[in-house]
């Protein structure tokens, strides 16, 4: 678990009981099906304090056990970012093919457009089919309004430009004209295939001379 492991016990330790942390933790660097069976429990019992969660699930994500899914997908879309984020890490070393779809519920949620930045960065580390779709969703929605959601249009722009799918031109190219967002958008442009950009723009002309043509 490493480095991302130390971070959260490190970040939960002062609120923590003493004795149940130095268990869990003691768990959590075991490989063993017992220990794992002993951290699954922590996410089932009743009244379970954050941090104990946190533990178990980050640890059960990290090795692969899909019982940590429902508490990590919980702790995504959580109010406290630092939270959100070994969460993130956790799903995707997790790789539950529920994942995507999960996240791109998240991100897409316009009640919780302020809770989408994690979502948003799992989908694209995660490229699964949903990504571009819904990162393309988000970015077009953000883009109508005042961007008060700033950084997560532009972790929508960056992940885009990761991706490097065609289908993004467009709404990258409309990020393009935000002041805020045009440094990362046309680096995104440019990480697109050029030959796949210049097929996107050889379609558009086409529609638009067929348009012309049947008006």
């Amino acid at each position: 678990m490493g480095d991302a492991f130390r971070a959260l016990i490190d970040r939960v330790r002062p609120e923590a009981e003493p004795v149940e942390y130095a268990r869990l933790v003691t768990l959590a660097r075991q490989r063993s099906t017992e220990a794992r069976d002993q951290l699954a429990a922590v996410l089932v019992e009743t009244e379970r304090p954050l941090w104990a969660r946190e533990i178990a699930a980050f640890a059960l994500g990290s090795a692969g056990d899909r019982r940590a899914f429902e508490t990590l997908i919980f702790m995504l879309n959580y109010r406290d970012p630092v939270c959100c984020a070994s969460a993130a890490q956790a799903l995707e070393r997790l790789r539950d093919p529920r994942t995507a779809k999960a996240a791109a519920a998240l991100a897409t949620n316009e009640l919780r457009t302020a809770y989408a930045l994690y979502p948003v960065r799992l989908l694209t580390a995660l490229r699964a089919p949903e990504s571009v779709p819904t990162l393309i969703n988000v970015l077009q929605r953000l883009l109508i309004g005042p961007l008060h959601y700033w950084p997560i249009a532009e972790a929508c722009v960056v992940g885009l430009g990761a991706l490097g799918d065609k289908r993004a031109i467009p709404v990258l190219d409309a990020a393009a004209e935000h002041h805020r967002l045009s440094p990362s958008a046309k680096a995104a442009l440019a990480r697109i295939p050029t030959q796949s950009r210049r097929g996107e723009t050889e379609e558009t002309a086409r529609r638009e001379t067929r348009q012309k043509m049947s008006g």
